[in-house]
């Protein structure tokens, strides 16, 4: 699997950024990883293998592919 990055909000490197998977055109998010019970408690539907990340809505606005 091939990453190329598309953007980042982050001043310093770290995240939130976020990349596609150049061999299908998916879109992989870096972020903080999710850890508020409650807001945890509200997911629907999460197998073993997933997990959730937060991210600025102003990085999608910015960065997320329009098509």
């Amino acid at each position: 699997m091939t990453l190329r990055f598309i953007g980042t909000t982050s001043e310093h490197g770290n995240c939130p950024t976020l990349y596609e998977v150049v061999e299908t055109g998916d879109i992989v998010v870096q972020g903080d990883l999710l850890t508020d019970t409650e807001h945890l408690g509200q997911l629907r539907d999460v197998g073993e293998h997933e997990t959730f990340v937060v991210i600025p809505r102003e990085l999608l606005t910015r960065f997320a592919p329009k098509e």
